[in-house]
């Protein structure tokens, strides 16, 4: 039975530098020998403690390469003395055979080779031979008993098998052509082995590319994910697509539904100005156009103008005149993950033909998967915003105008829409000639809190009308407020403006303080911390103050005086600096916004709730 050459399969533990440094020690202890026995005795050495072996076993068949018969001589052993020898004489001499004449061979022996009483006193599980022949004509085998499973990466023994035939060559032939041959066998093994690194270095580039689409995907679908403004959304989603695929431009188009149910089209641009599109019409269900508007797949072409898709449609037959030249063209979907609609479809062009890839493809097709899912995100809250500043509007009273006040009221839902819903204002006429002004704010946002406003509007008007006083009005709003299902925690200043004796009489729960205007330019603010919120509080204490004609009154939220940049006691100070702007004003409208602008810079990130009052003296309302 002959052995089989070992399968070109890697063994990860036994590598080229290995190989190499286990050759190179082999060919100088071989150089040191005076003779061939004692160079096949020191290879023998090197070769098992290089591969950690039980023992290896050096064989000499003298001439066989040129006719000569005869068994082969056991030369060197390193480890174990084995009597009898190791290995059946028939395996050698039927490996001899198979013997190149201009070279060392690697082999894998089996099992069955070895001597039944050597396999029985020595753990070998595997047998690894170096044959082959030497310039003399002489063959040489060196068998390795491994412990272990030897390596037989075949590229990695050659040149430690060309290292053993040039180690013995000079003492039984030349050695110029062993050197040679070693040298020959070195240098391919680093020229594969340097072929192997470059194959390794285009995969990790591959890998770094692939992860660099992943880090982009990740970033774009964190940045759109987190937006909530929809003309912001699409046009950054459009942005980062654009710049993803190279494209030379790009656009987004999309629709929305208006207060009507109507659907209309908006669409957006990158690369390329808005007038470059405003004179054609919206793109329209054809044959190239389709499949993005109904999801039915991505469509990606080399060049468009060659599609057989293209150009059916009347009047244009193609792209009209003045059109941005497109050769390379992309457009994918962006289908809602939720319902499944098809929320609008991204069109991207380049003038050149061949410049989108399936790695192009890729990255649109995850950029529109994260932009559905934020306009997924962004109608709903768009929705939501909606329909808490309609419940909050729709709750808004109708001002009554009331001898000796000019009353002007203002109310701004959050400009980000993300805060709207939970404050409100009152003005409630009671008997007596007597006015309730009222101002508040529910802890919390959204169509919750503008519910929860609701019920606390109603619940004061009704209290107001039993004529109770604004500390008892209060307390009883607040264990209505306690006895919800859910914590409601909500502020609430409540004044009560008597004519008869010209006073205003108020409580405080846990609301920020008024502001009256003193006839005499003093300003004052008053109900600073008197109680706590409702839901929470049990006693309001009142105050009383005088409010005869001059005399004007600031209610307010929080919205106009805090904001994410804006600390709530700079604010403050900012608004009582400030409200002398409404002093004496005949255009009180018109002054209460310009003192609403100032204070927010136009722009606002809660509600706002606005009451000023100013005590005419019994003249027509403002």
């Amino acid at each position: 039975m002959t052995g089989t050459p070992v399968d070109e399969q890697p063994t990860p533990p036994f590598t080229l530098s290995a190989a190499l440094r286990l050759a190179g020690s082999v060919r100088e202890r071989a150089e040191q020998a005076g003779d061939y026995e004692s160079a096949m005795d020191a290879v023998a050495g090197e070769l098992r403690a290089g591969f950690a072996a039980v023992s290896v076993h050096g064989y000499t068949l003298r001439g066989h390469a040129n006719g000569t018969t005869g068994d082969p001589v056991l030369t060197a052993v390193a480890g174990a003395q084995a009597d009898p020898d190791p290995v059946d004489a028939a395996f050698l001499r039927a490996l001899s055979e198979r013997l190149e004449p201009d070279g060392i061979g690697v082999f894998e022996l089996p099992l069955a080779s070895l001597d039944e009483d050597i396999a029985a006193a020595a753990v070998v599980v595997s047998i690894l031979a170096l044959a082959g022949v030497l310039p003399s004509g002489d063959n040489v085998c060196l068998v390795v008993l491994g412990r272990l499973p030897l390596p037989n990466t075949v590229a990695h023994l050659r040149p430690v098998a060309a290292a053993v035939r040039s180690a013995l060559a000079p003492y039984l032939g030349d050695a110029t052509a062993s050197v040679r041959d070693y040298l020959a066998v070195v240098e391919r093994a680093a020229r594969d082995h340097a072929s192997e690194l470059e194959r390794l270095t285009d995969t990790v580039h591959q890998l770094h590319a692939e992860a660099g689409v992943v880090d982009t995907l990740h970033s774009v679908g964190r940045h759109l994910t987190a937006q909530l403004d929809i003309s912001q959304l699409v046009q950054d989603a459009t942005n980062a697509a654009t710049k993803a695929t190279g494209a030379a431009f790009g656009a987004f188009f999309y629709n929305l539904v208006d207060e009507y149910g109507e659907s209309y089209t908006l669409y957006t641009l990158s690369g390329a100005p808005r007038e470059a599109f405003e004179r054609f019409p919206m793109p329209r269900n054809t044959q190239v156009f389709a499949p993005t508007f109904d999801g039915t797949g991505t469509v990606r072409s080399n060049d468009i103008t060659l599609d057989r898709r293209f150009g059916h449609n009347a009047p244009y037959h193609g792209m009209p005149e003045g059109h941005l030249p497109v050769r390379s063209y992309l457009a994918v979907s962006a289908v809602s993950p939720s319902t499944g609609e098809v929320l609008g479809g991204f069109f991207f062009g380049h003038p050149a033909p061949g410049q989108f890839t399936p790695r192009h493809e890729y990255l649109a097709e995850g950029i529109a998967g994260y932009a559905a899912i934020a306009l997924d995100n962004a109608r709903l809250f768009d929705r939501e915003r909606n329909l808490a500043t309609e419940l909050s509007r729709s709750m808004l009273p109708t001002v009554p105008e009331i001898p000796g006040l000019a009353i002007c009221t203002r109310y701004l839902p959050a400009a980000t829409g993300s805060k709207v819903g939970g404050d409100w204002f009152d003005v409630i006429q009671l008997r007596a000639g007597r006015t309730a002004f009222v101002i508040g704010d529910v802890v919390g946002h959204g169509v919750t809190a503008a519910a929860v406003m609701g019920q606390m509007r109603t619940a004061i008007r009704s209290y107001a009308l039993l004529d109770l006083s604004p500390g008892e009005l209060l307390r009883n709003v607040s264990l209505l407020a306690a006895a919800m299902p859910e914590p409601t925690f909500v502020t609430c200043f409540y004044a009560v403006h008597d004519p008869m004796d010209g006073t205003l009489v108020y409580a405080n729960a846990g609301h920020l303080p008024a502001v009256l205007m003193r006839t005499d330019g003093m300003v004052e603010q008053i109900g600073e911390a008197m109680a706590q919120p409702l839901g929470v509080g049990s006693e309001f204490r009142q105050s009383q103050t005088d409010f005869p004609p001059g005399t004007e009154l600031v209610l307010y939220t929080d919205g106009l005086v805090e904001s994410a940049t804006r600390d709530l006691s700079v604010g403050i100070d900012n608004f009582v600096a400030a409200v002398t702007m409404l002093r004496n004003r005949e255009d009180v409208g018109a002054a209460c916004d310009a003192l609403i602008e100032h204070l927010t810079s136009g722009s606002h990130d809660d509600d706002i709730a606005f009451i000023h009052v100013r005590h005419t003296d019994g003249g027509d309302p403002a």
